[in-house]
């Protein structure tokens, strides 16, 4: 068990990327140090065991006591006799109920199925079932002098955080007709509009939270399919207030390979 839980560790940190489907990039040391104690557990945990094999019950080496063999085997006999022995009442090398109590229980050979899934199959990586189930994160509040002058680039590369801030916190409303370029998986949505999602982790999987926009005019793709997505801002409620609707008027969208950081609410890749 330690050995298959520690080589599962190591091809999943260190030979592949797939632990980032799990933890952040910057767990990697840690994953790989911590298979590397687990393999060397398991060997430390044989050599032991293979020195217990040359050793009797009370510690001595097998070959040890050969010549007293003869005298043992006629007490044992006397002590039979007179109904002491150890094999009179059932007591030679076994437990109080009759039972050999040295080996693993068969049912405990079943941990191995969770340790053998580490190395043939991957669960993949959290997506829209996980976004789909859960309230977008709350963005954080800008102060008023927070927001900094927009590229004139077109489309504008941004992330969704940063969207959503500006079409709820800027009073400037420099987002207003500007074309934007974003990127994110699929999340179905109710309606004729899905969600451009990115999923962030601030440890592991176990405490990520979602960060969504809505998207109108484009068919929706696959859920969990990763796209990059260009449009203008949707116009419903007051743009510059927490009215604004966090939803874009698609005019492309264009499917893309999953980026390595996807477990960020980064920029497009290259942008």
């Amino acid at each position: 068990m330690l050995a298959l839980c520690g080589v599962g560790l190591l091809r999943a940190s260190l030979l592949t990327d797939a632990y980032l489907r799990y933890v952040k990039e910057s767990m990697r040391p840690l994953l790989i140090a911590s298979g590397v104690l687990l393999v060397g557990l398991a060997v430390a945990e044989a050599v032991s065991a293979w020195r217990a094999r040359g050793r009797g019950p009370g510690g001595a080496h097998l070959g040890e006591g050969a010549g007293e063999q003869g005298a043992g085997e006629q007490g044992a006999g006397d002590q039979g006799a007179d109904g002491h022995g150890g094999d009179g009442h059932g007591h030679g090398g076994e437990g109080a109920d009759g039972h050999d109590h040295s080996s693993v229980p068969r049912v405990a050979w079943l941990l191995f199925l969770p340790a053998l899934s580490l190395l043939f199959y991957a669960p993949p990586a959290l997506g829209s079932y996980t976004a789909a189930r859960e309230s977008p994160k709350a963005v954080a509040v800008v102060a008023e002098d927070g927001f900094d002058p927009l590229p004139a680039t077109s489309p504008l590369p941004i992330t969704l955080t940063d969207f959503t801030q500006r079409v709820q916190q800027d009073e400037k409303r420099a987002i207003q007709g500007r074309t934007v370029l974003m990127t994110g998986f699929v999340t179905p949505a109710d309606g004729d509009s899905w969600y451009l999602t990115r999923i962030m982790l601030s440890c592991c999987a176990a405490d990520a939270q979602s960060v969504k926009v809505r998207v109108y005019g484009v068919e929706a793709p696959k859920a969990d399919t990763w796209v990059s997505v260009t449009g203008t801002w949707h116009e419903e409620g007051t743009l510059g207030t927490s009215s604004a609707a966090v939803a874009l008027d698609g005019a492309s969208a264009r499917k893309i390979p999953r980026p390595s950081n996807g477990y960020t609410d980064a920029l497009p890749l290259g942008s």
